[in-house]
């Protein structure tokens, strides 16, 4: 039997990068997979590689930024396969480089919307179809710079740092309601969010990991695949990096 069969499993910011790798990987396990993102394109080549692969999935667009159009996203899932059990919150944006005091009031309240907001919103309304639905588990994705800073991303540190407290706090919540939900913290993972950084940034990006080279979006998948299975039943309120070795240093 599969890890996910007969589950609906919601996956925001699916259009490209981790949440593409996750939304195929989930469809393979046997989950209605419902693909969201802002990006209408990136969403249906997301949905047409599923399909491809004989998956089954819709998408839905949804900017996740925006409270209701998460209750509808949540709405429409439960509508289209009658119930929701999964749910990765993974869509999120990097915000500008810069200085704290240099930067951007309309780029921190952006980065905030989306990143810490948005996960929010997300569980605020998945929650309780969850427990409609007999219980459920959810990921949400953090970063390696949830636990550490770095320079020039204030915003970005501050949201992921913020996604952490709001697991563990949600976890505590709903742990005897059947719900489990736990972080995970990537290290530098080869997606477009990499996109801005210069060939030379990007080998020193590579150079931070002991390992010596960025993640790849599957390996990120797979971890979020074993914390959404039955085999993670007695793991809630955790964090999990998956980051060559960034932390431990």
């Amino acid at each position: 039997m599969k890890d996910l069969e007969n589950k609906v499993a919601l996956i925001t910011g699916a259009g490209s990068g981790i949440g593409r790798a996750i939304a195929v990987l989930y469809a393979l396990e046997g989950a209605k997979t419902v693909v969201s993102d802002i990006d209408e394109k990136g969403g249906q080549e997301t949905l047409t590689l599923i399909k491809s692969k004989g998956g089954e999935a819709i998408f839905i667009k949804a900017d996740t930024s925006v409270a209701d159009e998460n209750r509808k996203l949540v709405e429409q899932t439960v509508r289209q396969f009658g119930g929701l059990h999964i749910a990765v919150n993974n869509a999120g944006i990097a915000g500008p480089l810069s200085p704290l005091a240099d930067y951007p009031i309309d780029g921190w309240d952006r980065v905030i919307r989306v990143n810490l907001s948005g996960v929010f919103y997300g569980m605020h309304y998945q929650i309780p179809a969850m427990i409609a639905s007999g219980g459920g588990s959810i990921v949400n994705m953090a970063s390696i710079l949830g636990k550490v800073g770095t320079k020039g991303s204030p915003a970005y540190v501050a949201a992921k740092h913020g996604v952490i407290g709001l697991t563990e706090a949600a976890a505590l919540e709903y742990a005897g309601s059947g719900i489990r939900i736990n972080a995970i913290g990537p290290g530098y993972i080869k997606t477009p969010l990499l996109n801005i950084l210069d060939d030379a940034t990007l080998n020193q990006v590579k150079a931070l990991h002991p390992m010596g080279r960025l993640g790849e979006p599957e390996e990120v998948a797979e971890l979020s695949l074993w914390l959404n299975s039955e085999k993670a039943s007695f793991v809630t309120g955790s964090y999990y990096n998956v980051d060559g070795g960034y932390l431990a240093q």
